[in-house]
This record gives C-alpha cells, structure tokens and sequence, in this order.
C-alpha cells in the first residue's frame, strides 16, 4: 500500500500557476512539477473540502487549471472533529485567527492519518516551531501526526531511507 499524502493548497497552485519572477516561487513551483511526475505512483493522494473552496478562489481561468490537477484526487469531507481540532491547533501553536484555514489542513491530515502533509506553506504550517508545538500537542492527546513536508523534501535521495517504517 502507497504512503498516504495529503495536499495543502499551496501544492496545486504552484502546479497550476503561471511562472513566477520571484526566483524563490519560480523554483519551488520547478520543484513541485518535478515531484508530481511520480507522485499519483508513489502516494495516495487527498485533498479536502477545505483545498477545494480555496482554489475555486480567484481568477476563473486559473482556478480551473488548480481543479484540472485534483480532479483525481480522493477528496477528505469536513466534519465537527476536524473544526475542532483545527481550533486547538491554532491555539496550541499560537497562531492569529488568519491561521484558521492553515490549521484546518493539518486537522484534515491528522483526523484522516495522512502519512505526510505536502505544504509550501512555511509560515504556519511547514513551519518548525508550529511543527514542534504540534507534534508534541499530538503525542499527548495520543493522536497521529503526519510528517509535514515539502516536494523538495520528498525528492531528497536519502528521505526514504531516513524516513522508513
């Protein structure tokens, strides 16, 4: 059976977007299609109600390019369990309420037991004092926790390796 990975809005938007000036963006989208070539053959791949609302978002054109790449995707349903943890999480990790949606992924990928979160979003996801406070949030309330990931992370030679079983 194939990893499970969630995909945080930012995956599908990098996909979708057009190329970007700023270098930093330009080589992460780079990255991000390099890592979709295999990755449908590698993990099962989700999104949720909340990526879908977010990327519906915008410009018509460009929102129909994010749906294109998640049409196939299993799609994880909102629920009461998720909203809350979603609540705890924010305020666990210390997070303005502009996190909300931020900490709706991770309840998404926690609840559904995601084996990683795929993120770009550095600033209250992918973020190593919010992954901290987080993962050790999880571990006492003896709740799974997904490694939360980058593409650049998952195209590392040695992350299987250093990340088996």
């Amino acid at each position: 059976m194939e990893p499970t990975a969630y995909l945080e809005t930012s995956i599908p938007s990098y996909l979708a977007a057009r190329p970007s000036a700023d270098l930093l963006i330009a080589a992460h989208q780079h990255v991000t299609h390099e890592w979709w070539q295999d990755a449908p053959r590698k993990y099962e791949l989700y999104v949720s109600e909340a990526v879908l609302r977010e990327i519906r978002q915008g410009n018509p054109e460009s929102a129909a390019r994010r749906l294109e790449y998640v049409r196939r995707l299993h799609v994880l349903r909102v629920n009461s369990e998720i909203r809350r943890l979603a609540r705890l999480f924010r305020q666990h990790a210390g997070l303005a309420e502009n996190a909300a949606t931020d900490m709706a992924h991770v309840a998404y990928a926690v609840y559904y037991e995601a084996d990683y979160l795929v993120t770009w979003n550095c600033t209250h996801i992918a973020n190593r004092e919010v992954v901290r406070r987080l993962t050790e949030f999880n571990r006492e309330a003896g709740r799974h926790m997904p490694l939360i990931v980058t593409p650049e992370d998952l195209l590392s030679p040695d992350w299987e390796i250093e990340h088996e079983g």
